[in-house]
């Protein structure tokens, strides 16, 4: 089959012909109609990542993907061939970028049935980031407040929508630009972070989803009410995140190191941070799905491109400026 694959850190992708995935008793093996792109695939081909992703080269790019199954596990009870489906694979056995992938029955859901293949396949990733901060760890209760950075992207454009399924008032930063987009998505406070500074215009907040870091992240932990927590995207990664990953005592040690300032200031403050980097889960996708069906969120690709032109496409994410997600799509 076909895939696209780095041999060497910093190296563009390539297309190349590769064996099929081995499928086991507990593998769905699913054809490849669409696949997310995101800033990690690049992040991996770069090799910013290998610290906290050590992967074997070569190796097949794309973490997340919708398609039909073909062939089921010995040991799959779910799952049937014909299935459409879409799912966020656990980071140790990436490879959407392929046209067939092996996928853990336990990362994979069906996918929802009112969208098309390609907005299920800009979903995984961006909407389990979303439910992980505001659900699983931020446990977001009607009438509290969570500020948003970034809302007209991928994580940000879903994570307003939940934010408000939940019974949040919602404040998230935007260009000036997007105001009525990430309005329509249900944002109560924009703020142009161009001409405005989100620090001196919002304040109490109990929730703060950060996807920049640095001084962006600073900031947010300033405009938390005492008790509330600012979630990162972008870093530092904290003790706990590198316990999660079974790092090293070395690599714990340098996390706790990088972490410590910002750390420190929260507890000034009296706020907490946590760094999250999301994990696959096909529970979670399925309640996810189940939102979509019945209109509380939708998906917002930005933009489409083929499957050929993959290294290409990657090259785009750093410079930003798509609405919500763009996918690779392959009929």
């Amino acid at each position: 089959m076909k895939a696209f694959v780095v041999n060497k850190y910093k190296a563009p992708a390539q297309l190349v012909e590769v064996a099929e995935p081995t499928v086991g008793e507990r593998d769905v093996l699913v054809q490849v109609h669409a696949a997310g792109l995101n800033l990690v695939d690049e992040k991996i081909r770069t090799g910013d990542y290998k610290q906290i992703l050590p992967y074997r080269l070569p190796l097949i790019l794309g973490s997340e993907a919708a398609g039909i199954v073909v062939q089921v596990g010995a040991k799959v009870r779910g799952f049937s061939p014909g299935d459409e489906v879409y799912t966020r694979l656990d980071t140790r056995r990436i490879g959407t970028f392929a046209e067939r992938v092996a996928v853990a029955e336990s990362d994979l859901a069906l996918k929802p049935a009112s969208i098309s293949i390609e907005e299920a396949g800009s979903l995984p990733l961006v909407a389990l980031t979303a439910w992980q901060v505001l659900v699983e760890r931020g446990k977001v209760q009607p009438g509290q407040k969570v500020l948003i950075h970034g809302g007209a992207g991928g994580v940000g454009s879903i994570a307003i929508q939940l934010a408000k399924h939940l019974g949040a008032t919602v404040a998230t930063t935007a260009s000036g630009s997007n105001a009525d987009f990430v309005r329509e998505l249900g944002a109560d406070t924009v703020i142009d972070y161009r001409a405005q500074d989100f620090e001196q215009l919002l304040t109490g907040y109990d929730l703060v989803l950060d996807s920049l870091g640095g001084e962006n992240l600073k900031k947010s932990l300033r405009v938390l009410r005492r008790g509330g927590k600012a979630f990162g995207l972008a870093g530092p990664p904290d003790p706990a995140f590198a316990r999660r990953i079974g790092a090293n005592p070395l690599l714990r040690l340098v996390f706790t190191g990088l972490s410590s300032g910002i750390r420190r200031q929260a507890r000034k403050l009296g706020v907490s941070y946590e760094f999250l980097f999301m994990h696959a889960s096909g529970d979670q996708l399925r309640q996810i799905a189940a939102l979509i069906d019945s209109g509380a969120l939708r998906p917002i690709v930005g933009k489409v491109f083929p499957f050929d032109q993959i290294p290409q496409a990657l090259g785009t994410l750093e410079k930003g400026g798509i609405r919500g997600k763009a996918v690779i799509s392959k009929p």
